[in-house]
């Protein structure tokens, strides 16, 4: 017989790429968001195929930074085209991409943020979301398949008769919403009841029992409890999706702001603005500017005219004597230092931005 040789080991199994390794995992409640804010007719573009990539493009970098809220605002640059459907009023009898940009953008932006499961529910055909099929999956934390564990989960409400029998039969006879009982559908084999009354087709936020991970794809009944859709993220730590919402004016971004407080950190991006890696570089820092922790930070983005014609355009920051950009921001930042390019674009700004003050977020923000 042949001697094994020394120090010859058995072969390691082949390296395995076809699941990913950088998957989200929560580190304790977190309490701070990051929002970002640019102007509905920013990513332009002529074809209909291009302006859903393109709003692709700025849905991977917001889940890919963990941003928590989108504001769309109107930059009054966007001098609406004339054609046959696109200048109803009415922005469901037509494609909206070029009558109405922003709602294009942020009709393209939620469905995207939706869970792959819940679309069929919350969003009917429509002709914006023609391609949308093809752009690539977001696969955010909440994105949950059906054999994954996850205390929380997003579901919708839905009619009692998508209960299996065994379901229905345990609970007896009668409205469940009489009973002030709504049925869930969260993506699992079977639907949850919580004990709300909720309208139908109504997206929800649920906590499942702590105890249930065994038994999600069994044939148990469970009773959850709907939660505040930022629970997830203060609770645990999750990152649970953004949630987008319209604003008429760059300074409605500011005085429109859902969270209590308002925005504590707001940056404003221009090729004007101070180089954005002096900020994180104590030795680049020639203006020894210094960035304080924050709860809420907002950074705004502009168009291809930048956020200098936002504010010319906007009446309420003219009566309020504000008349130069950087007046309006704590920050007045910018992104990419000794362009090449004579522009970059908003879809391409969203990247940079987001990078460039990455650090700024995960050793500033609040818990």
């Amino acid at each position: 017989m042949k001697r094994k040789r020394e120090g010859v080991t058995a072969p390691k199994e082949p390296l395995q790429t076809s699941k990913p390794t950088a998957i989200f995992r929560p580190c304790g409640g977190r309490a701070y968001t990051v929002s970002v804010a640019l102007p509905g007719r920013g990513p332009s573009a002529l074809a209909p195929q291009l302006k859903t990539l393109l709003a692709g493009q700025i849905a991977r970098a917001l889940a890919v930074f963990c941003v928590d809220e989108i504001v769309i605002f109107d930059d009054g640059q966007a001098k609406q085209q004339e054609s046959k459907e696109d200048l109803r009023e009415d922005a469901f009898n037509g494609f909206t991409g070029y009558s109405n940009p922003t709602y294009f953008l942020m009709h393209i932006l939620s469905y995207l943020e939706t869970p792959p499961f819940l679309r069929r529910h919350l969003f009917p055909m429509h002709p914006d979301l023609r391609f949308a099929g093809s752009l690539p999956s977001l696969d955010m934390p909440h994105h949950l398949r059906s054999e994954d564990w996850c205390r929380y989960r997003e579901g919708v409400t839905v009619d009692e008769t998508a209960m299996d029998y065994e379901a229905k039969k345990k609970r007896g006879k009668g409205d469940f919403q009489a009973q002030g009982i709504s049925i869930v559908d969260v993506g699992l084999q079977r639907k949850v009841s919580i004990p709300a009354v909720i309208p139908l087709k109504t997206r929800v936020t649920v906590k499942l029992p702590e105890d249930s991970g065994p038994f999600i794809n069994q044939n148990s009944q469970m009773v959850a409890s709907a939660v505040e859709p930022s629970e997830p993220r203060k609770a645990a730590g999750y990152y649970w999706g953004y949630s987008v919402r319209a604003a008429p004016s760059l300074s409605a971004v500011i005085t429109e702001c859902t969270y209590p407080g308002g925005y504590d950190l707001i940056f404003g991006t221009s090729e004007r603005g101070i180089p954005i890696s002096s900020l994180a570089n104590p030795a680049a820092n020639r203006d020894n500017v210094t960035i304080p922790e924050f709860s809420h930070m907002m950074i705004a983005f502009g168009g291809v005219a930048g956020l200098e014609v936002a504010v010319e355009a906007d009446d309420e920051l003219l009566k309020m004597g504000v008349s130069e950009p950087k007046d309006l921001f704590d920050y007045w930042v910018n992104l990419c230092p000794g362009q090449g390019s004579r522009t970059i674009r908003t879809e391409e700004a969203v990247w940079l931005g987001l990078m460039g003050l990455r650090e700024t977020v995960l050793s500033k923000g609040k818990n």
